[in-house]
Formats: structure tokens, sequence, C-alpha cells
């Protein structure tokens, strides 16, 4: 069994440099402690930058030897990547579109170059420790690049991407000039992973619309493989948090900070420096607070932590001097001799003090304007191991979707902030430990230890997933045997479908025509085999294309055969009733109304939908509607409804390409048989050959056919290998 190899932008460790030495401390994140638990294990090793600017190649050569020991390895960056790469692109350009912030975003073409260059130092970091059978679990939006880089060097590799930020919606998105290459990167995983559910749909949306690449249950459809898409809400160290909540080491520091503060209501308010965190909404709150509610003067108190971060940029310096002035104001407007309504701390504390914090706090605001999961709030509700407290928590944090206990906020709307303020000044203890031991329970059970163990277990079943259809691609081997059996066999057949199979899909069908190259390909393999062109198109169509050629075919999926021997131009081979038509047509005209670009086409004996022209979304949605309609609709009339590529199509159970593909074998022996289709329409077809037969379908769906086949260009390379 391969490694497994972690890679992120930061290691987990920070470097420092003491008496001249390059000196290493341990991250506390919570990314650390959970990984930590696979990155120790056997040959396992985690890539990235080690955190500083490195020039010198012996100091280089030091920091390699160091972390190797560590099972680490350092991809180190020039100041120039540092400023473009991850200063830049990372978090002037992706920060600000992922978070919603449009009005930052900064569409630098030298950023775009430095993040390319800087993903292709850390592919050629990975590739220089990875072995064929080893798992690569790519983490956040520094490497979105990664994936792909890594599965053009590693076709076979197993790769896990995780998203730790949001990912916006569709509108967002394609607003970056580099979003296709953005989204391929990522795709270039076999599962991608994000902490919410909406991330997880903006995702699939965005990959539908500019990428074109369908999805169904989460599982988008590429063109040799699946790509499993899931959200993963990631947890913290539940143990760690609780039990250093009840340390003695923390006890005394709560009793040191109690002795400062006095007997007060204790709001905690803890954030990096971003424009994200909402944190001068959240004072401008508080201040709201004493306006409305003056009796809480002298006896509530916020402590305001803010880690520093990036604050030579302009964007953060302005917030850094907003948040100044508010605590400023505040502080002047209310404060007493004896009292301060704003501790406000601009930097880092140790762990111990921060668990002091939490366990001192009587309320938790963490009301970000937008954010990916954020641990602080589950970090408060475990050190609340006396069940009491309460936490104020912003609908736009992706831990609202599993902390449904808390006081949820729309941060935006400074009016309801205030009211949870007060909400939770009075809010009762009996109620206080219901929602802590409830919002406890969850974070327990889902820990960072149970969040990697699911993510993995979910990568294996992708790959199993992937396994089952690999097992039918139509590899160089099989093609050969093939070949060789079609070569030496006397009597053959195929079977072939036209949109899809023979040709590439258009918007307009009648775009659909056969070029010179296909219809040259198979008047020569009608020299060498019985040819049966199998569609769902109507006669007249199918007749015109194909006119001079010694072809059979089966037209509108059964209902009308031409038999290249016989006289007669088309027999009726299934004679049906439409007298249904009309109700059915009357239906579908009404969702034609509803949804631009959609439009029917009417078949001798079927009523086709086609949604191929519609925004990728509301046809997705359309088509579901009317699925159901049909279907409801269908029982009444014992009719059939098949879903194809962007097409609905509503016939006779009775009538199907399988009955008729039979009809043209019965009382004749072949030794080779080959039908090859796209749809759903062509199952009929594959479950209707005998076993002998070589049976495949065009796309990576679940099928009947003995093969898979990635694209038509690869179906016609096929059929001019038998030539």
């Amino acid at each position: 069994m391969g490694k497994t190899i972690i890679v992120s932008n930061r290691l987990p460790i920070s470097l420092d440099y003491k008496d001249g030495k390059p000196d290493f401390k341990t991250s506390a994140g919570g990314l650390a402690t959970g990984l930590g638990s696979i990155f120790e294990d056997a040959n396992n090793i985690w890539i990235g930058w080690p955190g500083n600017y490195v020039e010198d190649p012996e100091q280089r050569a030091e920091i390699f030897l160091e972390l190797h020991e560590h099972k680490m390895a350092p991809v180190f960056l020039t100041q120039e990547d540092i400023e473009d790469f991850y200063e830049g692109f990372s978090n002037e350009t992706l920060w600000p579109a992922f978070h919603y912030f449009t009005q930052y975003i900064a569409y630098e073409r030298r950023f775009w170059e430095a993040y390319v260059r800087v993903n292709e130092k850390f592919c050629e970091a990975i590739l220089k420790k990875a072995d064929p059978d080893d798992t690569i679990w790519v983490h956040d939006y520094q490497l979105l690049l990664l994936p792909k880089m890594l599965r053009d060097k590693l076709p076979n590799a197993t790769i896990a991407f995780f998203q730790h930020i949001p990912f916006p919606s569709y509108e967002i998105i394609r607003m970056l000039p580099w979003r296709q290459p953005l989204l391929e990167g990522m795709c270039g995983a076999d599962l991608v992973g994000f902490h919410t559910y909406d991330d997880m749909r903006h995702f699939l949306s965005s990959v539908g619309r500019i990428l074109g690449l369908s999805n169904e249950s989460g599982y988008i459809q590429a063109e040799n493989r699946l790509i499993n898409v899931d959200a993963f809400p990631m947890g913290i160290d539940y143990a760690k948090y609780s039990e250093t909540a009840d340390s003695e080491t923390t006890s005394k520091v709560v009793q040191k900070f109690k002795k400062q503060l006095g007997d007060q209501r204790l709001l905690l308010s803890i954030d990096r420096l971003d424009y994200s965190k909402g944190i001068p909404q959240r004072l401008k709150a508080f201040d709201e607070l004493f306006k409305l509610y003056p009796e809480y003067k002298e006896k509530v108190s916020l402590i305001m932590v803010v880690v520093p971060s990036r604050d030579t940029v302009k964007e953060y310096r302005e917030l850094k001097e907003e948040i100044d002035t508010l605590v400023g104001r505040i502080n002047s407007t209310y404060s007493t001799l004896n009292w301060v309504p704003v501790h406000y701390f601009y930097r880092a504390f140790p762990f111990e003090e921060l668990s002091a914090f939490y366990k001192m706090s009587n309320i938790g605001l963490v009301t970000p304007l937008r954010d990916g999961m954020n641990l602080v709030c589950k970090e408060f509700v475990a050190s609340k191991t006396d069940q009491q407290g309460v936490l104020i928590l912003s609908e736009m944090a992706g831990a609202s979707k599993e902390l449904k206990d808390a006081i949820l906020v729309n941060p935006n709307n400074m009016d309801k902030v205030t009211e949870a303020l007060h909400l939770a000044l009075n809010m009762s203890e009996e109620e206080q430990r219901t929602r802590l031991v409830s919002m406890q329970e969850t974070i327990k059970r889902y820990d960072i230890h149970q969040w990697v163990k699911v993510f993995m277990d979910r990568l294996k079943i992708v790959k199993e997933k992937q396994a089952e259809f690999q097992s039918k691609d139509m590899d160089e081997e099989t093609v050969l045997e093939l070949t060789r059996y079609f070569k030496s066999s006397k009597s053959r057949i195929l079977f072939l479908d036209y949109d899809g199979t023979l040709v590439g899909f258009k918007n307009k069908p009648q775009d659909a025509y056969p070029d010179s190259e296909l219809k040259d390909l198979v008047e020569k393999l009608t020299k060498k085999a019985q040819v049966v062109i199998i569609s769902g198109r109507d006669k007249e169509t199918l007749g015109k294309w194909f006119e001079g050629l010694d072809v059979d075919m089966i037209a509108e999926h059964g209902v009308w055969v031409k038999n290249r021997n016989t006289e007669a131009e088309w027999d009726v081979f299934s004679d049906v009733d439409n007298s249904w038509k009309d109700d059915i047509r009357h239906v579908m005209d009404y969702y034609v109304q509803r949804t631009p670009g959609a439009f029917i086409e009417e078949k001798h004996h079927s009523l086709v939908w086609h949604y191929r022209k519609v925004e990728s979304g509301l046809g997705d949605l359309r088509m579901r509607e009317l699925f159901s309609h049909l279907k409801y609709m269908a029982s009444g009339h014992n009719l059939q409804v098949l879903e194809g590529n962007m097409v609905l199509e509503i016939k006779r159970p009775d009538i199907n390409k399988g009955r008729a593909a039979l009809a043209f074998m019965k009382d004749k022996e072949y030794d080779f048989i080959l039908a090859i289709g796209d749809d759903w329409t062509d199952e009929d077809t594959f479950k209707a050959m005998p076993k002998n037969a070589y049976t495949i379908r065009v796309g990576y769906n679940y099928t009947k056919a003995n093969y898979n086949i990635k694209s038509s260009s690869q179906v016609r390379d096929l059929l001019k290998r038998l030539l």
C-alpha cells in the first residue's frame, strides 16, 4: 500500500532562526492536529512552504534535512513568489472573490503568472516524492491548479482536494478571467471536498456552466473518470479543548484575568484581521447595546482579540484604523474609572490563554460576514465544560449549518445582533445548558479525527467506483482483440447509434449532419460488414443523410426500418396509436414557454423536448419538473419517458432499438456483432445483444454494455481500425 502525501501552502510548522540555526515550532492549528495522525504514520509526508524566504543554498539544505527528520519536505519560494503568488493572486484575487468582496479583487496578469509558476513548483516537489500507488491530498485555495498538474503527470494517481474557504456562486466565479483553468485544476482530483453543501452546489453549478461537465448525485462525469464532490464539515480536536479548559494551568490564568477584570459579564471576540470577519459591524452592535440598554454599563465588557494579518496592505491597514477608531470611541464614551467596555488586544495569544478566554467568557460573539467553517465557535463551545455560556453565530459561517442551537444572526443586520446580545445576557442557565449540551454532542461526534476518517473513507469509495468503469474501458489491448476478431470473422454486423456516437452534439439538431469523413468511413465499413444506423432521428432526416450508402437504418428508436435489400423505402416496424400526442404536446409547450432556448421536436411516434440551448441550471431544473410531470401522465397513456443527452423523449414502451435490432438478426447467424451507443435509449440495444457481442457505451455512465469509450471521435478511431 502506498503512502499519503499531504500538500498545503504552509507546512504545519513555523520557521525561525535561533543563533543562526533554523528553529521550528509546531503549529497548533486544527488542520495540523487532524492530519497529524495521517502524516506521522508509515512513510507519509507533508509537503509545503516552510513560511520564510530562504535564499542561501546551505541554509536550504540544512532546512531540508531537518524537515526530513520530521517527515516533511519544503517547497522554497522566492521573494517574488511570496509577493505575487501568496500576497498577490491568492490573497488579493481569490480571497476577496471567494468571500464575495468583489470590490477588492485584483485582476493582475503577473499575479496569475506567479500563481501558475508556484503551483508548478509544488507539482515538481511532489513528483520527486510520489509513487504510482500513493494518495495525494491537496489543501486550499492557494493550490487550485495543482490537482490537474498532478493528474497530467500521474494519470492513475489517487488525488484529493479540500477547500477550506467558501466557494462562491457562479455569478462571482465567472468574473475571474482565469475561471476555466482554476476549475479544470480542481477537477484533476478524484474527490473535491468543501465545508458546506452550499459551497459544493456552487462548485457543481460553475463546473456545469463553465466547463460543460454534467453531474448527478455529486458525481461529475469527466472525459474518462468520475469525480466526486461532497461536503465534509471540518471539526476540532474536542478533547484537547475540553481538557485544556479544565486544566490547572487554565484555571490559574482564568483567576488572574478575572482579578484584573472584576465582576463583569464577558463577551468574547477572536478573529484574524480581515474584512470578511465583520469586526467593525460587531463593534457597532456592541455600541448600540449600551444606547438601547444603558443598564449594562459597568456590567458588561467585550474582550476583543484581533490577530495581526497583512496590515501593510491598504484594505487591511484601513480596516485596522477603523477598528482602532471604533474601540477608541466606545471606550471614550462609556469608560469609567473602574470599568472599560472594550478590552482590545491586537496580537496573538498562547493556547492556554485563549483557553482561559473561552472558559471565562459568558458569550461567544462570532459574526463573520462570510466564512468557510470558522472553528472559533466550536472551540468556544468545547471549552464550556460547565455548560454555561451562549454562542452568537453568524448565518454566513459554515459552522451555522451544524450549530443550530446557537443564536443565529445575519451579521449585516446590526439591530438583530444587538437583540441577540440582549437575549444572550438574559438567557436562563437551564436554556444555556440545553443549548450547549446539544452543540457539544455534535462537535464531539464530528471532531477533526472523524472529519479525516470520513474524507479518506469517501476517497476510497470514489476510487472503487472509478475502478468499476476502468474495468470496462476500451484500452489498447481490448481494441486489438476486437479488431483481430473482426478480421478473422466471416459474417459481421455493426449497430451504430448516430447522435453522440458517430457525431458530437450540436445546439441545433439539424446541424449534426454527417461530414464527408463519416460518410467515407461508413461506405468503407459496408464493404466489410452489414452496417445498421440505429437512431432516434426521424426517417426523413436519416434517409436523406445516408442516401446512396449501402446501409440498413432504424429510425425513431425502432418505429421505422429500412432494409437495403428490399425495394420498400421504409417499413413500419411498430404500428402504434398517436392519439396521446395532443395532451403531451400541450404540457411540453407549457415548459417551452417557461424556458427560453427549449423547443419541441415531433417525430412520427414520439415527442422530444430539447434543452441544450437553455441556461445550464435552469435547463436541469425544468427538465426535472417536466420529467416528473410526464412520468405521471405516461402511466395513464402507457407511455415511456426517456432521458437522453439534453433531451427528454416520450414514446410507447414497446418501441425500442433493441426489438428492431433483434429483427435484423432474426434467422441469421453472425460471428461478429458490435453495438455502440451513448444514452439510455441504447441500453435496450445492449440488453438485446447475444453474449458474444461487443457492446460499447460512449461516455462514462452506468451501462449494460461490456465497455465504455471516451467520445464520438474515439468511436471513429475504433471503426477506422476495422478497415
